[in-house]
């Protein structure tokens, strides 16, 4: 049994007497930690409490529990879950019902491993959480680069996945840490579209471009606004040419659902010879993984801006639809979208569309004089 001061930097335990961390050399301040520890027959308790005071409570409360015989560690009492552990878990979980379980495992391998995978679920506190934050704003990815917010939110929402799914199976009872925590708002409302000059040296470099695949690829999409995901998914089977329509399998939405395209985008894939499954094949002809490559080179021969991104020919479509009329929830179902805020954030109008509307107004408010109200001078 043993109470000892607690490093929350790099969560080792040292001496009663010890002025400073032994492992990271952290200076040990009128606010520091304690841990309790208490070992029977290979099974651990440990406690983390603020100051020595209540260590000493705790390592007393600890003592006659186990006197009492209401600890039951000799019975085998469960010991609290590491989050490395409860990670093995969860990551199986995950490959079977996350699209983004990559994602997931880059994000805890990154940052939360190092920070918490040996640490147990209940001694992860809200402020070591608050310390991570502060740490990735302050710091740079491995290029070099600042951590972005929403790289910062990542980590906190999975951190809080995690905890939750391990209270749903049973796993673990105690308090989730991020119930105090704040997770940032991420401010993502960027919105994307070409002007019509823009459109016409677009569609121009396309028709004139040598790889007839890549063009093909952002011409249909320009057409479409559909995601480049679903492009790389799309089989010739999942083209119906006779009734113009396309079926999307496992959408972002993950329903699969049937669309209707334009007789320009049908054109389209009239010009591609089916040399593979895929619609838009990659190497090989197999499913297509990446298209970066391509619109670096395409959107520099059109002169788009640098800044100017493949799923902004998303952007591009719901804009221009709803700046010349067509109703938000017939551009909600094009888009494949469940809720109609998302879709609002896509059809904000096209610069002019609100020059042109207020002209328009100017002329529909002007009422018309009509022949027979005309007063004749004299009369």
């Amino acid at each position: 049994m043993a109470i000892q001061i607690y490093c929350t930097g790099c969560y080792t335990s040292n001496g009663l007497e010890a002025k400073a961390c032994s492992n990271c050399g952290q200076p040990f301040g009128r606010d520091k930690k304690y841990r309790v520890c208490v070992s029977v027959k290979g099974k651990r308790i440990t406690r983390v409490v603020d100051n020595l005071t209540i260590a000493r409570e705790t390592e007393a409360a600890i003592k006659g529990d186990l006197v009492r015989g209401e600890y039951e560690i000799n019975r085998g009492i469960k010991e609290v879950l590491t989050l490395g552990e409860l990670w093995d878990k969860y990551l199986p979980w995950a490959k079977e019902n996350k699209k983004t379980w990559k994602c997931d495992q880059y994000n805890y391998d990154t940052h939360l491993a190092p920070r918490f995978g040996k640490k147990h679920l209940d001694v992860i506190s809200s402020l070591d959480v608050e310390r991570m934050k502060l740490e990735l704003k302050k710091g740079t990815s491995k290029q070099g680069r600042p951590y972005s917010t929403a790289t910062i939110k990542h980590q906190l929402v999975l951190l809080k996945r995690l905890y939750n799914l391990a209270k749903r199976w049973g796993v673990f009872g105690g308090e989730n840490p991020m119930d105090r925590v704040e997770v940032p708002k991420l401010d993502n409302q960027r919105t994307e579209f070409l002007s019509d000059e823009e459109t016409q040296r677009l569609i121009k470099i396309l028709d004139d471009w040598p790889c007839r695949m890549s063009a093909a690829f952002v011409k249909f999409t320009l057409y479409t606004g559909l995601r480049r995901s679903e492009l790389f998914k799309l089989t010739w089977d999942d083209v119906d040419f006779s009734r113009s329509m396309v079926t999307l399998q496992q959408p972002k939405g993950g329903k699969t659902m049937t669309l209707p395209i334009s007789s320009q985008a049908l054109e389209v894939l009239k010009g591609q010879e089916p040399a593979s499954p895929y619609v838009f094949p990659g190497k090989n002809g197999e499913q297509r993984t990446d298209f970066k490559g391509p619109w670096r080179r395409i959107r520099k021969a059109a002169g788009l801006p640098d800044n100017f991104r493949f799923h902004g020919l998303r952007h591009h479509f719901a804009s221009t639809l709803v700046s010349n009329g067509v109703d938000l929830c017939v551009v909600q179902a094009l888009l494949g979208h469940k809720d109609s805020r998302t879709t609002q954030r896509y059809s904000h109008l096209k610069p002019g569309a609100l020059r042109d509307a207020a002209q328009r107004s100017g002329e529909l408010l002007t009422p018309e004089v009509k022949p027979d109200n005309v007063i004749k001078m004299g009369d």
